[in-house]
Formats: C-alpha cells, sequence, structure tokens
C-alpha cells in the first residue's frame, strides 16, 4: 500500500495506513474500525478544502490545557479521490463535507436514509445540516457528514462550512465526552461509599469502585492507580478547614496543596507556577475557585510531573472549607481523557447540609 503524506501534526495516519493494510482479508462485510476516537479524518472537494481547511483544523483540533497547551482531537484531511481513502475510510471517526451529490457522500446518506434515527434532510439556502450514521465503512464507526446545499456556488459552500465548524466541534466534544464517562464506569460508581462518606463525613463524592479509598485525619484520598502507578495514577483529596473571611487566593491555595502533599502523598508535589488558570465558579449554589496548573516532585527526586485542578468550596452550612485536589500521572499518555475523568469526579461533589455524625 503506498503511504500519503497529509496536512497536519504528527504522522499517525501511517500507524494505521499499516494496520489497515495488515487486518484487510477474511473479515465481516462491516471490518473493524481501526484508529480511535480522538482522531479525526475529514474528507471534501479539494477546491472547498482550501478555502476552509485552515480554519477547520483549527476549530475541530480544540485547544485544552494538560501540561501544556494541547489538542483536544487529531484532526486530518484526505482527499476523496485519493486511491489510499479506501483504507482511510475504515477509521473509527469520520467527517464527511459535501453536497448530497458528491460521490464520498453516497454510501453514508444512504445508510442514514434507511435508519429510523435519521432526521437531517438535505441542506437549502444559506443552511447546512449536520447528520451522523454509524458503521458505514468500518465497526464501530461513527461516519459525521456536513451536507451542503446542493446549489451553493464555491462561495457559500465555504461559508456554510464555516459557520458549522463551532457545532461540529462542540458535538465532538460531548460525544467524546459520553465516551469517557462510559469507560470510566465500566465498573459501577462506588455509591456504598458515596453513602459512608455523606453520613459520616458530610460530604459526598463518586467514584467508579476501582478507587481505593484512604482516610488519615481529616484527609480522604482515593486513588487509581490501575494498571501499574509507574504508566498511571489518577488521585483525587478531599480535605477541609474552618472557613476563613473569604476563598483564598490562588497562592494562598497552591501553599496548602503543597502541604498537604508533603504529609500525605506518596511524594511531594511543587508546583513550579509557568502557567497556572484560576477561575471564580458556581457549584451546587456554593462558591468556589479553581487553579488548574501541573506539579512535579522536587529537584533531586524521582522526576515526576502531570497536571491538576484544584478546587476550593466553601459550605456555610457545615462552616467548613473544602479543598478538593484531582492530579494526573500519565507519563507519554493523552492526557485529555483522564482529566475528563477526574473534572467528573470533582463535579460529583456535594457537601450535606447536616453533619451531625461527623
Amino acid at each position: 500500500m503506498r503511504m500519503v503524506e497529509v496536512r497536519g501534526r504528527g504522522s499517525w495516519l501511517r500507524g494505521a495506513l499499516i494496520g489497515v493494510a495488515a487486518g484487510g482479508a477474511g473479515c465481516d462485510s462491516v471490518p473493524m474500525s481501526m484508529g480511535d476516537v480522538q482522531a479525526i479524518v475529514i474528507t471534501a472537494a479539494p477546491e472547498l478544502w482550501n478555502e476552509v481547511g485552515e480554519t477547520a483544523l483549527e476549530t475541530l483540533e480544540g485547544s485544552v490545557f494538560t501540561v501544556r497547551d494541547d489538542y483536544a482531537f487529531r484532526v486530518r484531511y484526505h482527499e476523496p479521490a485519493d486511491s489510499s481513502w479506501a483504507a482511510l475510510r475504515r477509521l473509527r471517526q469520520l467527517l464527511l463535507i459535501g453536497k448530497p451529490s458528491d460521490p464520498w457522500m453516497a454510501r453514508a446518506l444512504d445508510q442514514a436514509a434507511g435508519t429510523e434515527s435519521w432526521s437531517p434532510a438535505p441542506a437549502v439556502g444559506d443552511s447546512a445540516v449536520i447528520g451522523q450514521v454509524r458503521d458505514v465503512w468500518a465497526r464501530p464507526q461513527l461516519v459525521t457528514m456536513l451536507i451542503l446545499d446542493e446549489e451553493a456556488g464555491p462561495e457559500a459552500a465555504a461559508d456554510q462550512v464555516l459557520a458549522k465548524l463551532p457545532e461540529l466541534y462542540a458535538i465532538f466534544d460531548e460525544q467524546f465526552r459520553e465516551w469517557v464517562r462510559a469507560r470510566m464506569f465500566a465498573t459501577d460508581p462506588n455509591l456504598e461509599l458515596a453513602a459512608t462518606l455523606r453520613s459520616e463525613h458530610g460530604f459526598r463524592l463518586i467514584v467508579p469502585q476501582v478507587y481505593d479509598h484512604e482516610v488519615q485525619d481529616s484527609v480522604h484520598i482515593f486513588r487509581n492507580d490501575n494498571p501499574d502507578p509507574s504508566e498511571l495514577i489518577r488521585q483525587v483529596t478531599v480535605t477541609w478547614i474552618a472557613p476563613p473571611a473569604e476563598i483564598p487566593g490562588p497562592d494562598e491555595l497552591v501553599a496548602w496543596r503543597t502541604q498537604l502533599a508533603e504529609a500525605y502523598y506518596d511524594y511531594p508535589q511543587v508546583v513550579p507556577g509557568d502557567r497556572m488558570e484560576t477561575a471564580t465558579f458556581r457549584h451546587r449554589e456554593l462558591d468556589g475557585f479553581l487553579v488548574q496548573s501541573v506539579w512535579s516532585n522536587p529537584p533531586g527526586s524521582y522526576p515526576a510531573a502531570g497536571p491538576f485542578i484544584l478546587r476550593a468550596i466553601a459550605c456555610p452550612a457545615q462552616r467548613r472549607l473544602y479543598l478538593i485536589d484531582a492530579w494526573l500521572y500519565a507519563p507519554s499518555r493523552d492526557k485529555y481523557e483522564y482529566m475528563i475523568q477526574l473534572e467528573e469526579i470533582l463535579n460529583s461533589f456535594e457537601c450535606v447540609e447536616q453533619t451531625e455524625n461527623v
């Protein structure tokens, strides 16, 4: 099979093409897909892509902060007329952009029209329609279609694509988050632990059952270091103090976190402070403050580092200021999925109004 050069950052398509070539014969009529849910291949007419491609890549790749500014998705364009499209269309995520009469749209449109859930009609006038269908050329596979007005000229078609890019990114991101949540809770949520935390300690947190729970003093540590702590650690820590007059700022919260790590974590963690995202927020009608940055082990120790999300939440009914620290160690791995997992756990936090048993 001939290798192709495509515009983008990296050479992930080369491995996918090799895998498709090696996996070819002997499969069912709909073969297994290749790639992963964060890789999206776009196909569209070359002349249209010349007008919209740069903006499309920038919008659909997204931008997320983990240990650096990173991409939510790995997005690549490929010409539909190239002979290697027969292999690339077996990847797990495809985005087809075109008019109903364009040949690369035909199979997906035909298959979608035969499903009960199909509702989009061909675009008319200044609009464009987004539709999705599964398992067109492979399984599992999700094919997203941006269906342009059949009568649109080059300029109008480009305008239709540009207008729909933010909506397309929102669809991809929400579906990826749903996939992460489903994968995260492949083992059931530990609702028994959540109930115990609520009744005996005054707060509620929902974690998958694969997380271990340890309590030292008033510090609760929830940790998942499967499959191996040298490869992946997800940890969430919950503790509290009597509330000050107002929620402390980022420097005070990071100092609190540093003290917590020195006393209760396997290794101390420092925050270099090269990049720090901060924000006020509301959580279940409570005031909070967010700090997101990067931790590392102190100089001279094992060279480990990773992102963390730190939330301080005031709970006046309990006269507590909670500190919730979620951090990740995932060297040589895409981190966006795990950051979403940690956010899901953080969002489950709840402080109860009554703490008679605390």
